[in-house]
């Protein structure tokens, strides 16, 4: 077969209210080389600082994002998108009062492993 639908991403469970949906990735298709998901960040959202070893490009469809890349911030607006290049040092966010809704994709594919979170 020359294609792949998806139609049942792969459903991650959080602690902080986000919504991941894994479409195509490590966790939902076995691939390595890309990760495709579908987000949803709950208002006064944050992670950790990460240090990825893959480049990640993200498309806000709704809200806003906030995004520090090596110190500087950065804010995504509904129609937006952004390439965070692997090695920056990042932290994404939504300190805003209402959710918001993205589309990230990483290459090579996101991992736990290679995210590099700080503690």
């Amino acid at each position: 077969m020359n294609y792949v639908l998806q139609d049942k991403p792969v459903v991650f469970p959080t602690n902080d209210g986000k919504l991941i949906e894994e479409h195509f990735g490590n966790a939902s298709t076995q691939q390595s080389n890309i990760s495709i998901a579908h987000m949803v960040a709950p208002p006064k959202w944050g992670e950790p600082h990460q240090n990825p070893q893959f480049d990640e490009w993200t498309l806000v469809s709704r809200g806003r994002k906030m995004i520090e890349v090596d110190g500087e911030e950065i804010t995504l607006n509904a129609g937006q998108s952004i390439l965070i290049k692997k090695g920056a040092r990042v932290r994404y966010s939504n300190p805003f009062d209402v959710e918001c809704e993205y589309w990230s994709v990483c290459l090579p594919a996101f991992s736990m492993d290679t995210v590099n979170r700080e503690d």
